[in-house]
């Protein structure tokens, strides 16, 4: 198939791109903004590689993405690009509503447009697969089951609020005209190359230069969590084994506190870089919690599992010896990051992340 994948320099798409260039004959043709977020290093070998193609464009503006279906004729459509950080959303909810929702929309009509333009038999094997969050179903109790593919809509944040509209939108689209969609909702990943302001690599990276490590609230909100790896297998396999119209929830089984987590990344850095002023679990400090913070989120994969013949390869501590492993190993990117993209400020200040962090 020849993809058109969007947001292919974040940080799951990058993942996609690689599996995809790694496991498969796929063309792939990577559509992304390149935003503060994007890194065209995360790409690795696939950068280069023949069947990847680097186009800069903006999902929300019409003109470029009428031209980018009308120049590569994909077969299929993998939409990732989108913001994606609950902090950010809070500050500052335009960019999410634009990307999110109006650029879901744009990439929707020129999709349908193309889609109807094909012979019979191309239009019969087209596909568009959404790619989307957890968080669209609100938060969970401490004794509430997990979501499923059927759980009630009920977004919190300006962030899973325009992700629940970009949703809808792209259903809409499969049941009025016929689209043939697939949406797909994950819980929170994590693994190389992740931007370090998400909770995983800014604690790493904090804990590795004895700064101080906020947590929201008590730390006791929960999260399942993915190995990037492990969830962009189960997102080709929607892809090439989906049925249109059908929703996909893809977990990992994993869950755990912030608190939890943090203190794994703290015993585990230990381990590693023992610290010599004491363990770093001294630099936890619980600081006040971000508004609307969901208490727990977690998904059962169940049904995707049986019908995607798919399961999480990572266990949480394997995945995150991974990840730290990784981010030891690979300084110069992160700290490059840090540099280019914060302006001077040290990384814990920075305006999304000043107040604490949490999933």
């Amino acid at each position: 198939m020849r993809i058109l994948l969007t947001g292919g320099c974040g940080f799951i798409g990058s993942a996609v791109v690689r599996r995809l260039i790694a496991a498969s004959d796929h063309i792939v043709v990577n559509v992304d903004k390149l935003t503060y977020a994007a890194s065209p290093e995360a790409l690795e070998g696939a950068r280069t590689h023949p069947r990847h193609l680097l186009v800069q464009a903006d999902i929300a503006d019409h003109a470029a993405m009428r031209e980018v279906f009308a120049t590569h004729r994909p077969d299929a459509v993998m939409h990732l690009a989108a913001e994606t950080h609950v902090d950010r959303s809070i500050d500052g909810p335009g960019p999410f509503v634009t990307s999110n929702i109006v650029g879901t929309y744009t990439l929707l009509d020129a999709a349908r447009t193309h889609w109807e333009s094909l012979p019979a038999a191309a239009r019969a094997a087209f596909r568009f697969h959404h790619i989307s969050t957890d968080e669209v179903f609100g938060a969970l109790g401490p004794g509430d089951p997990p979501f499923t593919e059927t759980t009630a809509y009920d977004p919190r944040s300006p962030y899973s609020a325009s992700k629940a509209a970009s949703d809808h939108l792209v259903r809409a689209w499969h049941h009025t005209y016929g689209l043939p969609t697939m949406v797909s909702n994950t819980v929170n990943n994590y693994g190389p190359w992740q931007f370090p302001e998400k909770l995983i690599p800014l604690i790493l990276i904090n804990a590795l230069e004895g700064r101080p490590l906020p947590v929201y609230g008590d730390g006791s909100n929960q999260r399942d969590w993915l190995f990037v790896d492990d969830h962009a297998e189960a997102l080709v396999g929607v892809l090439e084994r989906g049925a249109p119209g059908a929703t996909y929830a893809i977990g990992a089984r994993q869950p755990r506190s912030n608190l939890a987590v943090v203190e794994a990344i703290c015993a585990m850095l230990d381990a590693r870089l023992p610290d010599p002023a004491g363990p770093r679990h001294r630099l936890i400090r619980f600081v006040t919690d971000r508004p609307g913070h969901d208490f727990r989120y977690e998904i059962d994969p169940t049904r995707s599992e049986a019908a995607l013949g798919w399961r999480a390869a990572h266990g949480f501590e394997a995945g995150l010896a991974r990840t730290i492993d990784w981010y030891l190993a690979n300084r110069e990117w992160w700290e490059g990051v840090r540099a280019a993209r914060y302006a001077g400020q040290r990384l814990g200040a920075a305006p999304a992340m000043a107040a604490g962090v949490g999933a």
